[in-house]
């Protein structure tokens, strides 16, 4: 069974996706697997700044992305081997993923490995949630129960700056949330894998909630979803 969970930045879509994996898992007796496709696009962009592309030539980053290895197991993104899953969110990092994400060729990669892990899973007897921006539209388009999440980008500013805090950083809340408002316009306008809220999905505007609040909505609105389907 494939859930997907599509929505902007900072929405906790991540988090979400792994603490419901779970949440599944143990609910159901069956093993569901989080799979966190926006690590896939930001691999390839460390990879670009390891070996010092040229930004401005699209060609130089998609031969990286037809060559390196990049998987993900239980939450944990590999890049050739290499366990990156928190090298990938540092700011050079997520500055340069735009390179990635709005690229065709690489999307189209990322696209094909992304339904592999799927199948595979499937194979496997195993569950899948996954999250991004495109999921539910582009990549799983069948998939028998999706969700879009999302708060106002006041909330995520909130969020974004109470993270920044927490790890001892400094932030200001209304430059945050021009970021985050500039990140909505260019990740919805994209050429290829536009950010959209699937027609046939769950909308869940999380402000004000906790995290075990969306868990549980969302779960609770999965075992309605297969009731119907059943």
């Amino acid at each position: 069974m494939i859930i997907t969970i599509d929505g902007p930045a900072g929405a906790g879509k991540s988090t979400v996706a792994r603490l419901l994996a779970q949440t599944l898992s143990k609910q159901s007796g069956k093993t569901f697997e989080y799979l966190d496709t926006g690590s896939m696009y930001r691999a390839i962009a460390l990879m670009g700044l390891r070996r010092k592309v040229d930004w401005d030539v699209a060609e130089e980053l998609e031969r990286i992305a037809e060559n390196v290895s990049i998987a993900v197991r239980n939450g944990k993104t590999f890049l050739d081997g290499e366990d990156v899953t928190e090298l990938v969110r540092s700011p050079e990092v997520t500055d340069k993923t735009r390179f990635a994400a709005d690229n065709p060729a690489i999307r189209r990669i990322m696209v094909s490995l992304q339904r592999s892990i799927a199948e595979q899973l499937r194979e496997d007897g195993k569950g899948l949630v996954t999250e991004g921006r495109d999921q539910g539209t582009a990549v799983f388009p069948d998939a028998p129960v999706k969700f879009f999440l999302t708060a106002t980008p006041e909330e995520r500013a909130k969020r974004r700056l109470n993270e920044l805090q927490q790890h001892g950083k400094q932030g200001k809340l209304n430059e945050i949330l021009q970021q985050i408002t500039n990140r909505d316009v260019r990740d919805a306008s994209r050429a290829v894998g536009p950010m959209k809220e699937p027609a046939d999905a769950i909308r869940l505007v999380s402000d004000g909630m906790t995290l075990e609040d969306v868990v549980c909505q969302l779960t609770q609105k999965i075992i309605e979803s297969i009731l119907c389907i059943i």
